[in-house]
């Protein structure tokens, strides 16, 4: 059985996987990192985004193999240590931008990889275009939308104090 090397969530594994197994199937069931989760099993849904090598990518259609030697984030990798949220958690919190969560977790994600590609900042409409590939039964983005305004605030003023270091 071939194996898969990668690193998820800044820890090192290798895994045996068969041919067929997908990328969230490899975090949920090998690894036990269940917050990534299946919503469609048609790439409609977006609930299983995670970022291989930094970019979102819904992991329900992506081989495991195919991410040998990339580095996964998932959203149980978001926060710090010693436990400080990451600024887009914070904001989902703070801004009620979620109700049941079932599509939080790759929300979060793809809001993540949304940000991170728009360092000169994102309007409202691109921020709901950036959304159109996750679903959310709930909520009606509007709270959503704005944590992840609020979100690149914090994140684009973390990665200027950063640079200034």
């Amino acid at each position: 059985m071939p194996q898969v090397s990668l690193t998820v969530n800044g820890k090192r594994e290798t895994v045996e996987v068969e041919g067929r197994t997908l990328l969230v199937e490899l975090l949920r069931e090998k690894l036990g990192l269940t917050g990534t989760h299946v919503g469609c099993d048609t790439s409609q849904c977006g609930a299983c985004v995670v970022l291989v090598d930094g970019q979102s990518a819904k992991s329900c259609t992506m081989l495991a193999l195919q991410a040998d030697g990339a580095s996964i984030t998932t959203v149980e990798g978001l926060a710090a240590a010693d436990g400080t949220l990451h600024p887009m958690q914070a904001m989902f919190r703070e801004h009620h931008a979620l109700q049941c969560g079932f599509c939080t977790p790759g929300m979060v994600m793809s809001a993540i990889d949304l940000v991170q590609s728009h360092p000169e900042g994102l309007t409202e409409a691109q921020i709901r275009h950036g959304l159109e590939g996750n679903l959310c039964r709930c909520t009606g983005y509007h709270n959503i939308v704005k944590a992840i305004a609020a979100a690149q605030k914090l994140m684009h003023h973390q990665q200027q104090a950063q640079a200034a270091e």
